[in-house]
């Protein structure tokens, strides 16, 4: 079908209509096959409006408006990147204005011959059958200006300025900049869209909706806001063009899994965007295959989790209960602060978050999920939304808590308050893992969860899928909603944290239990190494309480050396464990909300970004400092692990057994080279964060440098 049918003229009717002047048009020439030169290159009416609620937006409109309103007429300039839909702004200025009625005509510069016959016609060609001839006083776009040949257009630029005698008016589209054009027109550029991030959401759900009504879909499906802020973090390359395709894609991706009937809610699952280009990636699995087989085979988590973890997490409880109370005599609680807490920090940088694969609190947590689906207990869906918004800040309120019992009460020389600690978090899991699927709790509310989230992005290790195999070639998606088994798929319940490895930013929702390894049939999972701190970027998603909790763990070594920092002051008690209550609490908390308050009164002197990017780029120094503050407790007690089990039931076991402590010097000289590794790493990302202001980042690893030699002094042995 042609253009002149496809916007409802008929050849004859055109050229009836064309003779009649019922479309403005007069002209001399009778012969159809003269005036349907024109049918092909009609536009039949703008596509769409201009969607969106933002100043960039509404300037656009009122730069259309005006456009369209012009009684002089004027050529008319829009220019802007691929993408943008500029032919179809053009079209809504001349269907805007008072030529609404008259023809309009769209030819591409790149296909135009330099001589100019397309337009102006050859000496061959009969008297009044040029292009301009049949057009009379109609509109003329010529699109992609920058691609019109050089010979061109100074012709081009005469028909501007009245040459020719022309008498329509004219439309150019131009990626690139175009003086003489500039001059001559009326110049209205188009904002990419990565510029007007916050009419994204509209034009969303102004596609879905268009969409959805060709598919029959009615009501459309909602877009939540959590796609949204995903996708805002993507800069769009081709713009308008891009995201019509993203959401084209999404929707015919939910016809394939759901058939014909319209889903509720879009799932986040089905937005594919071309991944952050990664270098210097080495994948583990195609360098070792069988590592792949090995690493996800069921039978080995299982038996590690449910058949080891879970019971020796009992045994940890009643020795904590049963057992002496103190540290010296106590291997529980040798194991949990001279082992857990200097390995757990160890471990970020190498394994990331793998320790919440096998934390013994989710796992009673799924235990107690799949008693309750077996008494036919079926827990619920997540809530949908920016669940982060009040998950992340009670997350962060939560570790302070947990921070200020550890110290007021001192936890590291009392077993039993220290079980209480992981009952509670136990507890937590529990009744997540029964009010909602998988692991909420883990996700969005566990507190040692949130740290190992945090420092899980300075990991040189990652789990990441290929966007394009993922895409492509699966319809299932098993690896996040769990499955029956496919191809050399296995079964699976899915993702536990209910995260697409393919959509994976950063390691904070990535536990490495290798649940989508095992579910996915291509092969398209790979553990990589990466360089340290990979996720670190200028541009991050971040939940909205993820700073809060940086804060409180740095504030964790001034709570830790109270005394130290706050001694001076005349009310401050010598000890944060005797003392009246109240006092010692108040003491705490001022202690732990230092780097907060030094960071809120920074907001006077520094924009919200940067200070928010150099708190990120001081995250290696952190880890480092908190690193150096358990040091001590671990090198000089963690090899005492024997003698201390042994002392209460078998005291003269305790003086036979090996036993190891480290040299004082030696603890001193492991704090200096953790806190120099830490300071060197936050320089570098620094340089990343403040890329763009050479001062500011010479400031800031001037502070970091400051920040480690106070953090040294704070954590001396």
């Amino acid at each position: 079908m042609g253009s002149a049918e496809r916007i409802g003229f008929s050849p004859p009717a055109l050229h009836e209509r064309l003779q009649t002047g019922g479309i403005g048009l007069e002209t001399q020439v009778s012969e159809p096959s003269a005036l349907l030169k024109l049918a092909p290159l009609l536009v039949g009416q703008a596509r769409r409006g201009v969607v969106g609620s933002s100043r960039y937006a509404r300037a656009l409109r009122d730069s259309i408006r005006q456009a369209a309103q012009d009684p002089t007429r004027r050529a008319v300039l829009i220019s802007g990147e691929p993408g943008l839909e500029k032919d179809n702004l053009a079209a809504l200025i001349h269907f805007g204005s008072a030529d609404r009625k008259r023809l309009m005509v769209r030819l591409d510069g790149a296909l135009l011959k330099a001589d100019g016959s397309d337009l102006f016609g050859s000496a061959s060609d009969p008297p009044g059958t040029s292009l301009l001839a049949l057009l009379g006083d109609g509109s003329l776009l010529i699109d992609q200006l920058e691609r019109v040949p050089e010979p061109l257009k100074p012709r081009l630029l005469e028909l501007v300025q009245g040459g020719h005698g022309f008498q329509g008016r004219l439309f150019f589209t131009s990626e690139t900049v175009s003086p003489g054009f500039e001059r001559c027109c009326t110049l209205i550029r188009v904002p990419p869209l990565r510029v007007r991030r916050q009419d994204l959401g509209e034009w969303m759900r102004y596609g879905v909706r268009l969409r959805s009504r060709k598919l029959g879909w009615s009501p459309p499906p909602e877009v939540p806001e959590a796609v949204v802020k995903r996708l805002q973090a993507y800069d769009f390359p081709n713009n308008l063009r891009e995201l019509d395709t993203l959401i084209y894609r999404a929707l015919q991706q939910i016809r394939r899994q759901e058939g014909h009937a319209a889903p509720g809610v879009i799932p986040e699952d089905v937005f594919w965007t071309p991944p952050r280009h990664q270098r210097f990636r080495f994948d583990i699995w195609r360098w070792k295959p069988h590592l792949r087989e090995l690493m996800r085979a069921p039978g080995l988590w299982n038996t590690l989790l449910f058949g080891l973890v879970s019971w020796l997490f009992v045994l940890v409880n009643l020795w904590l209960w049963l057992g002496p109370q103190d540290r010296q005599h106590n291997g529980a609680l040798n194991l949990f602060w001279a082992w857990w807490w200097p390995l757990i920090l160890l471990g970020f940088p190498l394994v990331g978050r793998l320790w919440c694969s096998f934390c013994p609190f989710m796992v009673w947590g799924e235990i107690t999920q799949r008693l309750a689906r077996a008494l036919g207990l079926q827990p619920a869906r997540w809530p949908r939304g920016e669940t982060d918004d009040w998950a992340s800040p009670l997350l962060a309120f939560g570790f302070a808590l947990i921070l200020l019992w550890e110290e007021v009460w001192d936890l590291q020389n009392t077993a039993w308050l220290s079980s209480c600690l992981l009952l509670l978090i136990t507890a937590g899991a529990v009744v997540g893992s029964l009010r909602f699927e998988k692991r909420f709790w883990c996700r969005y509310l566990c507190p040692v969860g949130g740290m190992n989230g945090l420092f899980a992005k300075l990991s040189v290790l990652e789990l990441r899928a290929q966007v394009g195999t993922c895409s492509g070639s699966c319809s299932s998606y098993s690896c996040f909603k769990g499955g029956p088994a496919e191809g050399e798929g296995l079964a699976t319940a899915g993702c536990p944290l209910g995260t697409h490895p393919a959509h994976l930013s950063d390691n904070r929702n990535c536990v490495l239990c290798l649940t989508c390894a095992q579910a996915c049939p291509h092969r398209s999972v790979q553990l990589a190494l990466r360089p340290p701190a990979a996720d670190i970027q200028r541009e991050m998603d971040l939940p909205r309480g993820e700073p809060l909790l940086l804060l409180v763990l740095a504030g964790d070594l001034c709570l830790h050396h109270a005394h130290r920092l706050l001694g001076w002051l005349t009310w401050v008690p010598s000890s944060l464990v005797e003392g009246p209550l109240p006092l010692r609490l108040a003491t705490a908390a001022l202690a732990l909300s230092i780097p907060a308050l030094a960071y809120a009164l920074c907001h006077v002197l520094f924009s919200a970004q940067r200070l928010q990017r150099t708190l990120y780029g001081f995250l290696p120094l952190i880890w480092a400092l908190l690193l150096a503050r358990h040091l001590p407790i671990g090198m000089a007690e963690a090899g005492q692990l024997l003698p201390v089990s042994l002392s209460f039931w078998q005291p003269d076991w305790a003086a036979v057994v090996p036993a190891w402590r480290a040299d004082s010097h030696v603890i001193a000289f492991c704090q200096s080279a953790a806190v120099l590794l830490g300071w060197g790493v936050s320089v570098v990302l620094l340089r990343r964060q403040l890329a763009t202001h050479r001062s500011a980042w010479l400031g800031a690893s001037v502070l970091a440098l400051a920040l480690a030699l106070a953090g040294r002094w704070l954590v001396a042995v």
